[in-house]
Order: structure tokens, then C-alpha cells, then sequence
């Protein structure tokens, strides 16, 4: 998709999704609906205490306190589909903010290579080490506790990175909340794509997971700026927003 193109698909959809035939409510319906949902989810879900054990995309997944749990949140379930109709035979992977490890394991279970896992939570990096060995996948999924790429060496690079990064901008009130912040202007995407850049080997692609109540027009920006083009490759809508998987590739 060329430049013009991608910058209009990406703002019409930031500002129209429609279900069914159905408008979104107001944008400030909308905003009240989003803090509310951030509320109980926080709360509930992303600061609990205690470790729970869910089955997910055919993963037996165990999920410690303050990681993304892939249960109550889709994306999760949508993404590790997605990646079970591509081939990633051979393919060196990171999964960038692993969470529970869903996605690495996907991309183990869909013949890549090796995958590193990486996400800045130690409590994410040791649940996905646990799923790995739990799913028989352990010999090919290792785990990192980093902030992005910080703690890797300059090598290796990746045939694949996947990364599913919180959906808005704001700074997170602790590492829980880095699942649904990412900072003022998306600081820490923005440094996602810059990183990915320098990591991807020659025809590497990078794919990532927004929502449509993200803000589209600033991440396709952001996309640009790293010297990415864009490609709008699945998409799913669910009660309240759409969720967007995009494959980013180097422009030469």
C-alpha cells in the first residue's frame, strides 16, 4: 500500500468503524465507555493477585500477577490466529511485550525456528519460560525481561517481530498498567518501530496489533517516520472497537 493510501486507511478507519451497519457511539460516549472498561480492567484483571490457569488458541496458558492475561482481552486469541495461517518455517522471531507468551508460542507452533520472548515485566518474561515448557515448545522459545531490545546484544536480527503494544498513550501508573499505556504521544511504540527497524534482517517484516480506538493517524505517522510502509493484513470486530493487525516492511 503506497504512502497516500496507507495514511487514508488508517484515518478512516481511527474515525468510522462500522458494526454491522451500526455507528459507534459519540466520541465522548465513547471516551467515558474506555475509561470505565480501563477502570475495571485495572483493577480486576491487570493488578490481581494471584496466578490463574486458562486455556487459549489451544495453549494451556498460566498467567502470574500484573501479566496481560489472554483471556479477558482478544486480542490476544485474535493475533495467535493470525499467526497460525502463515508460515514461519525457519523464521528467527521476537515477540516484543510477550505477556503470557501466547504469541511467541504461536509463532513456535507455526515452525519458526527460534523465538525470543521479550516484554519489560520479569513477571511476563517467567510466565512465558512456564507456557513454553507447559505447550512442549521450550527447546524453541526463550524469554527475556527487557525493555524493548534494550537488553538484547546488537545480534541477532529477526526474520519476524510481532508485538501486540498497549493501545493509547498516557503514562502507565505502574507495570501492570504498561498493558494499556504507552506513553505521552506513544513514546514507547514509537521507540518500538525505531528498534525494529535496526533489528529486522533483509525482508524482515514487523507485525502489529492496534485498535481502532487507538490513535491511528498518529501511529501511521510514527510508522512512517521509522521507514516502514504499511499493509492492513486482518481485521476483527468486536463489541466496542475493531482490532487491526498490520505487517510493516522496510521501504527502500
Amino acid at each position: 500500500m503506497d504512502d497516500w493510501r496507507a495514511r487514508a486507511k488508517l484515518k478512516a478507519i481511527g474515525k468510522a468503524v462500522n458494526w454491522g451497519g451500526t455507528s459507534l457511539p459519540p466520541s465522548r460516549s465513547r471516551h467515558l465507555l474506555r475509561k470505565i472498561i480501563h477502570f475495571l480492567s485495572y483493577q480486576f484483571i491487570l493488578k490481581r493477585r494471584r496466578t490463574t490457569v486458562t486455556r487459549v488458541a489451544g495453549f494451556r496458558l498460566t498467567v502470574r500477577p500484573t501479566v496481560f492475561h489472554p483471556r479477558y482481552f482478544l486480542t490476544s486469541k485474535f493475533f495467535a490466529n493470525f499467526l497460525a495461517g502463515i508460515d514461519l518455517k525457519g523464521k528467527r522471531v521476537a515477540d516484543v511485550g510477550t505477556g503470557s507468551g501466547i504469541l511467541a508460542l504461536a509463532a513456535a507452533r507455526a515452525g519458526a525456528a527460534n523465538v525470543i520472548a521479550i516484554d519489560i515485566n520479569p513477571n511476563a518474561a517467567e510466565t512465558a519460560v512456564e507456557n513454553a515448557r507447559a505447550n512442549g515448545l521450550g527447546t524453541r522459545v526463550t524469554a527475556v525481561a527487557s525493555h524493548l531490545f534494550s537488553a538484547l546484544a546488537a545480534r541477532p536480527t529477526f526474520d519476524v517481530i510481532l508485538s501486540s503494544p498497549p493501545s493509547f498513550a498516557g503514562e502507565p501508573r505502574d507495570l501492570a498498567d504498561r498493558a494499556w499505556h504507552a506513553g505521552p504521544n506513544y513514546r514507547d511504540i514509537a521507540s518500538l518501530f525505531n528498534e525494529a527497524r535496526d533489528r529486522l534482517a533483509a525482508d524482515g517484516c514487523l507485525y502489529v496489533l492496534f485498535s481502532s480506538d487507538s490513535d491511528l493517524e498518529l501511529l501511521g505517522n510514527l510508522i512512517r517516520q521509522a521507514g516502514f510502509q504499511i499493509r492492513l493484513v486482518a481485521t476483527r470486530s468486536i463489541v466496542i472497537e475493531a482490532l487491526l493487525i498490520y505487517e510493516l516492511r522496510m521501504h527502500y
